[in-house]
């Protein structure tokens, strides 16, 4: 039997829109990973990549704000939010509609488009995991938005990300392979063992060469 790093597709996840506040700076990422630890006290975790300047606003300032993704929500809020840096764009600047979120009592931005819950979390404890941190959170607020279903990891692969319609070489003959989670491609023959997407920072092993 092979080692096969696709069974971690088979774990079931939902999709959220993790929010933070650095004095003027809003900003937010996409993540899969909120999950409740814990009912008395109520604990939900939060696990987010280090290169992400959300986890670095959020290590600095210990709050946040979750938006729990529905099966409404649109693969542009996906690219909003997954496909690019804080560090290179302003994800709350003039291009994207203030209609789409609000400011929570907290002065962290609540996304509501596509979005059927919120939560409004304060860091309780941190765990270095070595690519990610481990944020282990209370809410003091919490809230149902719509009644529609929340978006799986799985909702999003099947429905959601548009599917590849490149083919694996480019006009020079080159080989292309293509990220399974944000669609970024590289090009050469082989990939190195460590490259780690340079926008979602999924690995090696979440690329495909694109045939047609």
């Amino acid at each position: 039997m092979e080692n096969n790093k696709k069974a971690m597709y088979k774990l079931t996840y939902g999709l959220f829109v993790c929010t933070v506040k650095d004095g003027d700076k809003l900003n937010g990422c996409i993540t899969n990973t909120a999950v409740q630890l814990a009912s008395d006290p109520n604990l939900i975790s939060i696990s987010l990549n280090k290169a992400n300047l959300t986890h670095d606003i959020l290590k600095k300032t210990k709050f946040c704000n979750i938006s729990v993704l529905s099966q409404d929500a649109d693969f542009e809020t996906f690219k909003h939010f997954g496909f690019q840096s804080g560090r290179d764009v302003n994800k709350f600047g003039e291009d994207y509609d203030k209609e789409n979120y609000y400011l929570a009592e907290n002065g962290i931005p609540v996304v509501t488009k596509g979005v059927n819950a919120c939560f409004y979390l304060e860091v309780k404890q941190m765990i270095d995991l070595g690519s990610h941190t481990l944020f282990i959170c209370q809410p003091s607020f919490m809230t149902v938005l719509s009644e529609a279903k929340s978006c799986s990891y799985e909702y999003y692969q099947e429905n959601v990300k548009p599917k590849p319609v490149k083919v694996g070489e480019t006009p020079k003959g080159e080989t292309i392979w293509k990220c399974t989670i944000c669609g970024y491609e590289y090009v050469g023959e082989e990939m190195p063992d460590d490259f780690i997407c340079p926008i979602c920072k999924h690995p090696k092993d979440d690329f495909e060469k694109i045939v047609r």
